[in-house]
């Protein structure tokens, strides 16, 4: 466990790098907002939470296998007493107010919550041969009916080359250009802004080794503010859409109850 000086101070560290990053180095705008740091966590902090990363084996994973949009594990963390040690640590650093911020101010997406229901959020692990299709994700939260406006991903892949694929896509505002990869090495952060034209995902199948899942660990951030109109396609409540499933969700509908 690190006592609450030592995770202060990762924090304000990490804070501080949000905040310091420049524009096309570290803040990018296109194809939307996004951030992009190297070394983020305190690195005994970063090796601890690959550590203590979940063996696929245990019941704390769901798998989805929909073999043309989403094949890969998940959490299914309800509250951070489900987070394993170590892990919990950069939970922790993610969901606090000095992030919090720092993201909101860069992104220009002030007064962000996080999720204490890790609604979708947690662990994600991808293993050879699996694919996240292009997508935009969900609109609003079910616990809380706030608006998704932030996703942020830790990568915890040591030895990552080019070969193995599983980097990142961001796509046009159609989905169908990929402008930019990022890829998934070790301790690199990516926060980009989630709306209808954030068009993101890995499609082709990974070629990581069998027996070395792709890793990370991934959050999500709301406001009470609704999106820009030039950010809706749908007002109305949905989940992910895909690419290919003609811009549908999982279930063939483009909207979704909420209550």
């Amino acid at each position: 466990m690190y006592p609450q000086a030592r995770l202060k101070s990762i924090a304000e560290d990490c804070a501080a790098k949000i905040s310091a990053a420049s524009e096309e180095i570290g803040y990018f705008e296109n194809p939307f907002k996004h951030i992009v740091i190297d070394d983020f966590l305190d690195i005994s902090l970063a090796n601890f939470c690959l550590d203590q990363f979940p063996a696929l084996t245990e019941s704390s994973w769901e798998y989805s296998n929909d073999h043309d949009i989403e094949v890969k594990y998940r959490t299914t963390w309800k509250s951070e007493f489900d987070v394993p040690e170590g892990i919990v640590s950069a939970v922790r650093i993610l969901n606090c107010s000095l992030l919090l911020s720092a993201m909101g101010q860069r992104l220009g997406i002030p007064k962000l919550i996080p999720d204490p229901y890790f609604t979708g959020g947690g662990l994600n692990a991808t293993t050879k041969g699996g694919l996240l299709d292009v997508h935009v994700d969900g609109n609003y939260h079910d616990a809380t009916g706030l608006n998704r406006r932030v996703n942020a991903i830790l990568y915890l892949n040591k030895g990552w080359t080019e070969s193995w694929g599983g980097e990142l896509g961001l796509y046009d505002e159609n989905g169908e250009v990929c402008v930019k990869k990022i890829a998934p090495i070790f301790n690199r952060l990516i926060v980009f802004e989630s709306h209808d034209k954030s068009f993101h995902g890995l499609p082709e199948p990974l070629a990581f080794p069998s027996e070395t899942p792709r890793k990370s660990i991934i959050l999500y951030y709301y406001t009470r503010a609704g999106r820009p109109d030039e950010q809706v396609v749908v007002k109305e409540p949905h989940s992910a859409l895909w690419r290919g499933r003609n811009l549908l969700d999982k279930r063939g509908k483009k909207i979704r109850d909420f209550t």
